[in-house]
């Protein structure tokens, strides 16, 4: 099923990209890239195949809908354990006793769940999905970074590949064999928490350990506990926490486990845990014992492990204070620049979220649509969510971690409403960026008010809405595929579209033009929606504009249903109207609810929602045109960081 290259294999010694490992950060990140034809993009890890094992599992409702931009969302969520609900348990006179249950994705957040699935099998779905991209891509094994550096005087001579890195080839027995030279455009250090590429740089994580050890582990189990099929925090009196998630297929379980280190191997009073001391026993009873009083009968340990919690983090994520040239030409991503307890569940959809951000920037760059001043903005927006990330995790693990490691008694119910209150977080939607060049915050302040429900730096929140030309029941928000495009989502006034002085119309006629917006940054020979789609939503019904325009035998702009390919054939997938569709497609959004009004977008002025290659908001604005018969707000947002085609 997977072309894996292994370490006998040659390389390609000149490439744009090269991405230094092959986990979460590093496989969404070559994914993206593979949608590009004329990107090159080598990929290596240092193992010897696809990971076979995965230590994470938790899928938030924000990675699901990066999967369905990527057109596996199904794949993913047919094989996942589905977590509807979070049981919560408190102590009680004699044990553990349940205290409340709520809905896990709290309603009208996202279209999609939180779901498990074993990282292989996560690492898998990428896997298939590069190999089918525009420019099919499988990993190199058997390499392992050496040593990557910029070539300063290649970089001013304007060299296109100035990054020079040298790899060991190794063997099946991890031992060096011979050195190969890649030199690259860029390169993107995605090789974990012990980083090379960071180590390159001259970067150090910087934070601290808490006093508190876990372990984790998957088991089969039987149990009179009648929640082991629901995610469960369970607080107990004397014996710790334990967080409970089932895994998929129907019967796996994994257990967090909170450790009483005074009853743990440790070198000396005060010292660390000696983590190869403790066994699987060890942990299975101190489950046992926070369960009491219902029975934990495990019947095999598939797998587990202790760590102790800590958070760190890199102070930069490329390495633009460090060249003498502004642009930036290294980066890191994923664990190699944030590492964090693994009970927030945010570690790998973060680090994929790292790979999808930089991924459009650097494609767009390298294919000459973007400045390479683009690539700042990948530190400026990701360190700061890591920022957050692991002040949430600090403080979430700080809440489940009892008198054990340090002298304090875990409240349940507070624990529950800090858990109620963090919903966005643990769903991966609590992420906002900044203002900046791709994320016109302060530009958009003006037009915000136009679509108050789609706040600019926040990802594009789909509605469910009907396609105009077939009345397909449609997630607006899945329009947004994986492909290094951007989308402009034009939200129409009152006015119906076929009249020519309509706000839309003359919207349209303007964009379209030789000397507009869509023309000066697509070639010639592509379609005219290479680079940038437009999209349109209605307040007319399909059937009631079908039936106008019969009638007054009325047409809609061109930009409605574009000519495209060799064929010149129109696509009719552009246009659509919020009415609610035939078949239930909202998913956890619960009944259907009007786009304008759910999103408040006005119905008088109608807005433009600028929607980022990422599926995050770069702008809002209204209709009109200036008064010179262009839009300005338009043509400034585009021109802070896209480069025009050559006339």
């Amino acid at each position: 099923m997977f072309c894996e290259q292994r370490c006998c294999s040659s390389i390609t010694t000149e490439v744009d990209v090269l991405i230094v490992g092959s986990g979460p950060a590093g496989l969404v990140l070559a994914t993206q890239l593979s949608r590009f034809s004329t990107v090159s993009t080598l990929l290596i890890d240092a193992r010897q195949g696809r990971l076979r094992v995965g230590q994470a599992d938790g899928i938030q409702a924000r990675s699901i809908e990066m999967f369905a931009a990527f057109g596996v969302a199904d794949k993913v969520l047919g094989e996942a354990y589905w977590v509807n609900e979070t049981v919560f348990w408190k102590p009680g006179a004699d044990g553990i006793v349940r205290a409340d249950r709520i809905r896990d994705v709290e309603r009208g957040l996202s279209e999609f769940p939180h779901v498990i699935l074993n990282q292989a099998r996560i690492h898998d779905v990428w896997l298939d999905t590069m190999r089918r991209g525009a420019r099919p891509l499988s990993p190199t094994y058997g390499r392992r970074l050496r040593s990557v550096h910029v070539d300063r005087d290649a970089e001013v001579k304007g060299e296109k590949y100035p990054v020079i890195a040298i790899l060991d080839v190794l063997d099946s027995e991890g031992q060096s064999t011979a050195t190969e030279k890649v030199n690259a455009q860029y390169v993107v250090g995605c090789d974990g928490a012990h980083s090379i590429v960071r180590r390159q740089l001259g970067l150090a994580m910087e934070g601290d350990s808490a006093n508190a050890a876990w372990g984790v582990m998957d088991i089969l189990c039987v149990t009179s506990f009648p929640d082991m099929r629901f995610k469960c925090v369970v607080h107990s009196a004397d014996n710790g926490s334990m967080v409970i998630i089932p895994r998929e297929g129907g019967y796996l379980v994994r257990l967090y486990i909170e450790l009483d280190a005074s009853r743990l191997p440790l070198a000396s009073s005060g010292d660390r845990l000696v983590k190869d001391k403790v066994t699987a026993d060890m942990i299975v009873e101190a489950a046992q014992h926070i369960l009491a009083p219902y029975i934990l009968d495990v019947k095999q340990v598939t797998w587990w492990s202790v760590y102790e919690i800590g958070q760190r983090l890199c102070k930069r994520f490329d390495d633009a204070d460090i060249s003498e040239i502004c642009v930036p030409r290294i980066f890191i991503a994923g664990d190699a620049c944030h590492t964090h307890s693994p009970k927030a569940g945010q570690g790998m959809n973060v680090g994929m979220q790292d790979g999808y951000n930089l991924g459009w920037k650097l494609g767009a760059v390298i294919k000459g649509e973007a400045s390479p001043a683009l690539l700042h903005t990948y530190n400026a927006e990701r360190r700061p969510v890591a920022e957050t990330l692991i002040a949430f995790d600090r403080e979430l693990t700080g809440m489940l971690t009892g008198s054990h490691a340090n002298g304090k008694v875990v409240d349940p119910a507070a624990f529950q409403a800090y858990f109620s209150r963090s919903a966005r977080y643990t769903a991966g939607l609590g992420y906002e960026y900044s203002d900046g060049p791709v994320a016109a915050r302060v530009a958009s302040a003006e037009g915000q008010h136009l679509a108050g429900g789609f706040p600019v730096g926040e990802r594009f929140h789909s509605v469910a809405v009907t396609r105009f030309w077939d009345a397909k029941p449609v997630q607006l928000g899945h329009a947004v595929a994986a492909d290094g495009r951007w989308r402009v989502f034009v939200f129409n006034d009152r006015s119906s579209p076929d009249d020519p002085s309509s706000r839309v119309a003359r919207l349209c006629n303007y964009l379209a033009a030789e000397d507009g917006l869509v023309y000066r940054y697509t070639r010639p020979d592509a379609d005219l929606d290479s680079v940038i789609e437009l999209l349109f939503v209605l307040q007319q019904r399909h059937a009631d504009l079908q039936q106008v325009l019969q009638e007054k035998r009325g047409r809609l702009p061109e930009l409605f249903s574009p000519s495209k390919g060799p064929l010149a054939l129109h696509d009719q997938h552009k246009v659509f109207c919020d009415e609610e569709p035939y078949y239930h497609i909202w998913g956890a959004n619960g009944s259907w609810e009007s786009a304008y009004e759910l999103r408040g977008v006005s119905r008088d002025s109608g807005a433009m929602v600028i929607v980022r290659p990422d599926g995050y908001i770069g702008a809002i604005c209204g209709l009109d045109l200036s008064t010179n018969g262009k839009h300005d707000f338009l043509d400034r947002f585009f021109a802070g960081f896209m480069v025009p085609v050559a006339s």
